[in-house]
């Protein structure tokens, strides 16, 4: 069975350029920026931010719930709850 091929212009149309999309958006590029001024995180590194309580779920950017992870970790199956 072929894969169905996905329509990225409809999927940002429909939920990328939503407006609560951006904002999450802008939250979790300002932690990065963050990280960044504090010297945890630099490009090229390979680390990511995590926010430890998504903000898909009403997480936030404060310091309690930001920490710095691997790419491999931060996008691997199975990194719920850790």
């Amino acid at each position: 069975m072929a894969k169905k091929k996905r329509n990225y212009k409809k999927e940002y149309r429909e939920y990328h350029s939503t407006p609560e999309q951006k904002k999450n958006r802008a939250k979790r590029n300002a932690a990065r920026r963050e990280a960044m001024r504090d010297g945890r995180v630099s490009k090229g590194d390979g680390k990511e931010v995590d926010h430890k309580r998504p903000l898909s779920k009403g997480g936030g950017n404060g310091r309690k719930n930001l920490r710095v992870v691997s790419r491999k970790a931060n996008r691997s199956k199975g990194n719920r709850g850790r």
